[in-house]
């Protein structure tokens, strides 16, 4: 009996001690994209979630604008505070790279998320959760094509983002006819004017796609509709938002194409948090996408969408 009782003070004080130990373990999440986009809130929405799930302290730090300089800076100054893991975002591996090679060295585990996959494990990142983006744009293209696409433009909201340059490279593989890419800002006013001055100066433009729906492709889709073209010109776009996804029920769009971003926040914490306490690990990288969400699936995805986590 004496000897039950104390086998049993020694598991729960065992079990005490590994909660105590998981609540203290400490995860910094740097991305390129602030919690307050629409893209990014679902980001950030699965890494609370996993904190929560697994008891852990997780700290969102972005910059204020797409700036490499200020994000190397915040992975500076993350690893100055000796987490047990940090995951980031690597739209640019030439800027960041340094400052996240430092994180390795000095004994943090990295995870890369959403942007980076090809130069991940070459950083010293554990693992990447997200998908391949040229491989990605390479199906939209493929997809718009097949649905009789002959001229495409690629609208890209954040110029200088590795990931997005290769969206659109991707795009222009897959497409096969020509496809011009159009730079742009988050600003939606600006979005809608140059998109509707592209297809007034090329009215052979047939195509559209965008790289990111909360973002470029509403505003594409107020420029067709204002033109009376929305459901002539195909119109597709990366991820997810509950307007683009009414205009896909509604035969506005063609087709999202979802990476599962509330995945790409809650795995990478949810890795690091079972590393911590029992030293599991995936053996490779988690591919998040894509999926190509169509007419047939959109009314599904619209009610998660509104609600932050497609």
């Amino acid at each position: 009996m004496t000897m039950t009782r104390t086998l049993g003070a020694a598991v729960l004080a065992g079990a005490l001690m590994a909660g105590t130990a998981m609540a203290q373990t400490q995860i910094i999440v740097v991305s390129h994209g602030q919690a307050s986009d629409p893209f990014w809130s679902v980001v950030k929405n699965g890494v609370d979630e996993a904190a929560s799930d697994y008891d852990v302290q997780v700290d969102y730090r972005a910059p204020e604008t797409f700036d490499m300089v200020a994000m190397s800076q915040l992975i500076d100054a993350a690893v100055n505070q000796e987490p047990y893991g940090l995951v980031v975002s690597i739209p640019d591996a030439d800027a960041l790279g340094p400052s996240i090679q430092r994180a390795v060295a000095a004994g943090i585990s990295v995870i890369s998320m959403n942007s980076g996959s090809d130069v991940a494990g070459s950083l010293g990142a554990l693992l990447h959760v997200g998908q391949s983006e040229f491989d990605a744009g390479t199906i939209a293209g493929a997809a718009l094509a097949e649905m009789g696409g002959a001229k495409g433009l690629c609208v890209n909201q954040e110029v200088g983002n590795v990931a997005l340059d290769l969206r659109c490279a991707g795009f222009a593989e897959g497409f096969g006819g020509p496809v011009t890419v159009l730079p742009v800002t988050m600003d939606p006013g600006e979005i809608r004017a140059k998109v509707t001055a592209s297809i007034e100066s090329d009215p052979e433009i047939d195509t559209i796609l965008t790289l990111g729906a909360g973002t470029a492709g509403e505003a594409a889709l107020a420029s067709l509709e204002a033109m009376g073209m929305a459901g002539e010109i195909k119109l597709a776009s990366f991820d997810l938002s509950a307007n683009f996804l009414q205009a896909i029920a509604d035969g506005k769009a063609t087709f999202a194409i979802d990476q599962q971003q509330f995945l790409q926040g809650y795995l990478p914490v949810a890795f690091l948090a079972l590393q911590a306490r029992y030293g599991l690990m995936p053996g490779g990288d988690v591919p998040s996408g894509p999926n190509l969400i169509t007419a047939e699936k959109a009314e599904q995805v619209i009610d998660l969408s509104a609600r932050g986590i497609r």
